[in-house]
């Protein structure tokens, strides 16, 4: 793929052009490379997309919080201080918003206050994972490669959710167009079809009788089936984003016959990766232990890691309460742990596993969508018969009484 990108160099001289690269994270990393900072990198060909609309109303994506903290680990690196660094990124930052938050962490960093300090003020823009590297970073003197350690997990974070994103495009794609057909049904066919039956005067199945009844609404109170419809949609998320509903969600998703392998595999990667992240950043694993349980939604996970530190908090080796949780991690998860208790390499054994179900789950995503394509087949060609058999029958009765 062709990129076109803006850049500057650590000297400030503005630089440009295209470059080839698989994706715009490889495009950053090979200009990071020569020395230059990117400001921006567009594919050849798309002048606008949705990330660059999200940007002009407020919206700070995952993408340009990982290029963030990757080109302030790359600034830092080369020696600049961490406030001129702030400052260019500030400048070269095109989201207003986020280009705001910048400048007031720049703020803060000249009236000496700590970056991570600055970044604990914020919590709506930087994790407690994020801020917790980067204090972990500057207790070491080792900022720079805090930050960059940090891009790089923002970064498969967001890969894996691609992954996911884009195998689940075609079911939902199905859905929508399954949905707009139907509506269009409701809204222009039925009504011919009903002004036919009632001409004839004549008694109908129930089928039909509900078809009509549904089209009769769509057409005759639209806007109140609109508010009915956005009601019930605020109610879910409401719904979802309270304590009873995450803990339905997380129960539904564990518990699911095709669901349930998968999400397993997806905490499995979340645990091991934000752990190794953090123990290889320095912080110890009681605290990496208590970041990764606010990480992880869901409430049985977040008993197995409270159990985990009151396990190495008495001595006991962190592999053993994950091993103890055969039914949400994999027996894999406990014993690469203990193998990296063994050799004191816990950090890259977590990150392995982490790597080993990522791919996991992307595979695993792919398949599902392979079992859920015949099911939305029969859903549809169902919906179609119904549909037909309940507006075709009594055409077919008047007929045969000719």
């Amino acid at each position: 793929m062709i990129f076109e990108y803006k850049a500057k160099k650590i000297s400030g001289e503005d630089t440009g052009g295209e470059i080839d690269a698989g994706d715009k994270f490889e495009a950053a990393h090979k200009l990071r490379e020569r020395g230059e900072i990117p400001v921006s990198i567009i594919e050849k060909g798309k002048k606008g997309d949705l990330r660059s609309l999200l940007a002009g109303i407020g919206f700070i994506s995952a993408a340009e919080k990982i290029m963030f903290s990757k080109n302030l680990g790359v600034m830092i690196s080369a020696g600049l201080p961490l406030a001129r660094a702030l400052e260019i990124l500030s400048r070269q930052t095109k989201n207003k918003v986020f280009a705001k938050i910048i400048a007031a962490l720049l703020e803060d960093a000249k009236k000496g206050v700590a970056l991570s300090e600055a970044m604990k003020k914020r919590p709506g823009t930087f994790s407690k994972l994020f801020t917790a590297m980067v204090r972990t970073g500057e207790e070491s003197g080792r900022l720079s490669d805090s930050l960059k350690t940090a891009g790089q997990q923002m970064e498969k974070d967001y890969i894996l959710f691609k992954k996911i994103r884009g195998a689940m495009i075609y079911p939902c794609v199905i859905l929508l167009a399954m949905l707009g057909i139907g509506a269009f049904m409701f809204v222009y066919v039925v009504p011919t079809l009903v002004s036919t039956f009632k001409d004839m005067n004549m008694e109908l199945p129930l089928s039909t009788k509900v078809i009509i009844f549904i089209s009769e609404t769509l057409t005759g109170h639209t806007i109140l089936f609109l508010a009915v419809l956005v009601f019930i949609l605020a109610a879910a998320v409401w719904f979802l984003r309270s304590e009873n509903g995450r803990k339905a969600l997380g129960f539904l998703m564990l518990n699911a016959p095709i669901i349930s392998p998968v999400a397993k595999k997806l905490y499995s990667a979340r645990t091991s990766r934000t752990l190794s992240s953090l123990v290889s950043s320095g912080i110890n694993i009681v605290e990496a232990l208590t970041i990764t349980k606010d990480v992880l939604q869901n409430s049985d996970y977040k008993k197995i890691l409270n159990n985990a530190i009151e396990d190495v908090q008495k001595g006991v080796p962190i592999s053993n309460a994950f091993k103890q949780a055969p039914k949400y991690y994999p027996v894999m998860v406990g014993e690469m742990m203990a193998v990296g208790e063994e050799t004191g390499k816990v950090g890259e054994m977590l990150e392995r596993v982490a790597s080993f179900y990522e791919d996991e789950v992307a595979e695993a995503t792919k398949n599902i969508t392979t079992i859920i394509e015949p099911f939305l087949m029969l859903l549809i060609g169902g919906a179609v018969g119904f549909f037909a058999l309940s507006m075709i029958r009594p055409m077919y009765s008047v007929m045969n009484g000719i």
